[in-house]
């Protein structure tokens, strides 16, 4: 593979995780003919087809599994060692790199970040904040953040996954709304009750429409948790949403969680290519977050 470069890899292997050329290609700002060029230049030199293109997105074959499996492994370590090489050869105190929704940031990781930047005052921490978990996998396999936290949905190829917490579900409604006094929502009801969704790339929208097939047949899609808890609240419609810990009565005087105990809870946590792989100071951050959840 004389002629392939390491770029032509982890290109292919971000399209392989988002199942997209064009968004590989604005997250390169590139065009999507740019990222066409890298994923054919090899499979000219494997004598292979790695990728199909269909109806749902760009697939691999069986032999681009292969060779996106490894490459993921690869370019992992050798991000790794580059991280540590640089580190030492600057002594910069390092950085860590996260990719997450802006909804887990507010949720999940502000009393990490406080505890964190108490004990490494001199590290710098970067956060992206994309709108899909996927986008957030395809940060972390294109090499653009270490960690990402995200909801999980089926595993990824080059992916470690270490779960941090289940949410449970509830419709999220108005305390006016005549469903607020209800004790409990059967899944069964959620066609007739749910009127709010989540856009398409989502992966919890994914669970949801595989678990009671409703979330398609919403007639206004949000981009976060946060924005359709205020709608709710509004009064302006009902959503299924995971119960998070600052949704409380006294914040949110006028909005109300109906539980759906029958929908298996949300699960997330975080994502990396390796955690054999991440600086110590990266392991430091997720064990500080994780830390701060369980207390």
């Amino acid at each position: 593979m004389a002629s392939v470069t390491l770029e032509d890899l982890r290109v292919f292997a971000a399209v392989c995780a988002t199942g997209s050329l064009s968004a590989v290609a604005r997250e390169q700002s590139c065009s999507q003919s740019a990222v066409s060029q890298h994923v054919k230049r090899l499979e000219r030199e494997l004598g292979l087809p790695l990728v199909t293109r269909g109806s749902r997105g760009v697939v691999p074959t069986h032999a681009g599994r292969v060779l996106w499996e490894a490459a993921t492994t690869g370019i992992a370590g050798i991000d790794a060692a580059t991280r540590r090489l640089r580190e030492l050869a600057t002594g910069d105190t390092g950085e860590v790199r996260i990719t997450t929704g802006a909804t887990s940031v507010r949720h999940f990781m502000g009393a990490g970040i406080v505890a964190f930047r108490e004990r490494f005052p001199r590290v710098r921490l970067e956060f992206r904040t994309r709108t899909s978990s996927r986008d957030c996998l395809a940060a972390v396999l294109a090499d653009e953040s270490e960690l990402a936290l995200v909801t999980f949905g089926d595993p990824v190829p080059g992916i470690e996954r270490r779960p941090l917490l289940t949410l449970p579900w509830a419709l999220a409604v108005s305390a006016e709304d005549p469903v607020a006094a209800r004790a409990t929502i059967e899944p069964g009801e959620l066609a007739d009750l749910a009127d709010i969704g989540l856009p398409g790339n989502s992966t919890a929208r994914a669970q949801l429409d595989a678990a009671v097939g409703t979330a398609n047949r919403a007639n206004t899609s949000v981009a976060d948790w946060d924005t359709a808890v205020l709608l709710a609240e509004l009064g302006a419609g009902r959503m299924v949403v995971p119960v998070m810990p600052a949704w409380t009565t006294a914040r949110h005087p006028a909005l109300r969680l109906v539980p759906i105990p029958a929908l298996p809870p949300l699960s997330a946590g975080w994502a990396c290519r390796s955690w054999k792989a991440l600086s110590p100071i990266a392991v430091a951050f997720a064990d500080t977050v994780a830390a701060a959840l369980d207390r």
